[in-house]
């Protein structure tokens, strides 16, 4: 294609570049996504083994993100929920928390306890009826501060704060110390407390799938990694030079660093490990509870894992006939072994899940590890300002991505779409 062909071209198929490039396509514009590898979904990914569905990395879709009830046709997607609340292991037993609008009975059993005091949980319900009150774009321009520093001026204890907070927040965030800004800790509080927590039955890499269909077939090149970018266009590492007046980059930060140089410095990223395991849905353990489609949570501060999910009792996609999938969330990137040796992740994560289902968890067989260094990128109270960053960085020359936002599928598909908007905007001008 020459200059004369194409309109934008995007580098990056993630959800922000596809996002990006249905905002141009919606402006009449004519746009090319270029993707590096096989398929287009970027760290939203999900691959078959064994007839079980695993994503690459834990990842859910909350129903109240803005964007995502924008561009996201939900009913398509055949979206599953998980239970509203979650189950922590303090000390030897588990215990419930729930919301207390939807399950009000479990609510009340669950005020005594030990995950945290009657006013640690009073405390809870003020600060999310505040939120649920207030405009996003308030919380997202709220006090510069942690996380961690607003809980405690908040007036919640240590004990709630290290039993729910630390591994619930810490678990999405990436960042047990919650050393994350405030204001995006507000932002998930208040979408969690404002919709449903799903998956796709047929996995989370329905979402890019999905966006990509809305796309003309000619609009997307898959295994066209681009080399670097040139004077009014880019070069592939194949050789070949594609032009358009505007290119649009939506990779993830390291990567947009490298092609961008000194123009757009790289934030850094926090990393997460995922461990898949199956097991007999009916002989080799399973959650403590009847619904089973529940988040579980570690309140101790011991042992490896941050929080697990059984996905089969979320969503029956997820795992053949009979057969549980349990996802097993690491924080960060542990440089153990992923092999079943003795000092491996593996069966450090097997023991620790042994002592919470029993024998029965010892059996779980490792299907696999999913390693993501950048599986967010580094936000922090002072780079956490603006919000939403400007997409453009010179004349036909924009960026997109959530490091652009806030590390959230929101986030790359808010960004993505504000710089289709730009992208439209320069080629009218």
């Amino acid at each position: 294609m020459t200059r004369r062909e194409l309109d934008v071209i995007v580098v990056g198929g993630g959800l922000a570049g596809l996002a990006c490039a249905r905002e141009v396509t919606d402006g009449r514009r004519r746009v090319l996504l270029l993707e590096g590898s096989d398929r287009v979904g970027g760290r939203v990914r999900t691959d078959r083994v064994d007839g079980f569905l695993l994503d690459r990395g834990f990842q859910v879709l909350l129903e109240a993100y803005p964007e995502c009830g924008r561009l996201l046709d939900y009913s398509a997607l055949d979206l599953r929920a998980f239970y509203p609340g979650a189950m922590i292991r303090v000390g030897n037993r588990f215990h419930r928390v729930t919301d207390p609008r939807q399950q009000p009975l479990e609510a009340a059993l669950a005020v005594t306890n030990p995950v945290g005091s009657l006013a640690d949980k009073l405390r809870i319900l003020r600060l999310v009826g505040q939120l649920r009150r207030t405009q996003l774009e308030q919380i997202l321009t709220g006090p510069i501060r942690s996380a961690a520093r607003d809980l405690e001026e908040a007036g919640f204890s240590a004990g709630i704060i290290r039993r729910f907070f630390r591994p619930f927040f810490g678990g999405i965030l990436l960042d047990p110390e919650l050393e994350v800004p405030a204001r995006l800790f507000r932002f998930y509080l208040r979408m969690f407390a404002s919709g449903p927590v799903s998956v796709p039955n047929a996995g989370m890499e329905e979402i890019p799938r999905q966006l990509a269909s809305t796309l003309p077939p000619q609009a997307v090149r898959t295994d066209s990694p681009v080399a670097r970018l040139t004077d009014g266009g880019v070069q592939l590492v194949s050789g070949q030079v594609l032009e358009a007046p505007v290119v649009v980059v939506a990779t993830e930060a390291s990567e947009a660093a490298r092609l961008l140089g000194d123009t757009l410095p790289d934030p850094g990223a926090r990393g997460t490990t995922t461990l898949y395991f199956s097991g007999d849905r009916h002989g080799d353990g399973g959650p403590p509870s009847p619904d089973g489609g529940i988040l579980i949570l570690n309140g101790n501060d011991q042992g490896p894992v941050n929080h697990l999910a059984f996905m089969d009792r979320v969503a029956e996609g997820y795992a053949p006939e009979g057969r549980s999938l349990i996802a097993v969330n690491v924080v960060g990137t542990p440089t153990s072994h992923v092999d079943d040796g003795a000092d491996g992740l593996v069966s450090h994560v097997r023991r620790q899940m042994s002592e919470w289902f029993g024998p029965p968890a010892s059996r779980w067989a490792h299907l696999a590890t999913y390693r993501i260094p950048e599986a967010h990128p580094l936000q922090t109270p002072d780079s956490f300002d603006p919000p939403l960053r400007p997409a453009r960085l010179a004349p036909g020359l924009l960026v997109a991505g959530d490091h652009r936002g806030n590390a959230s599928l929101n986030g790359a598909l808010e960004s993505g779409r504000a710089a289709g908007a730009q992208a439209v905007e320069e080629l009218s001008a």
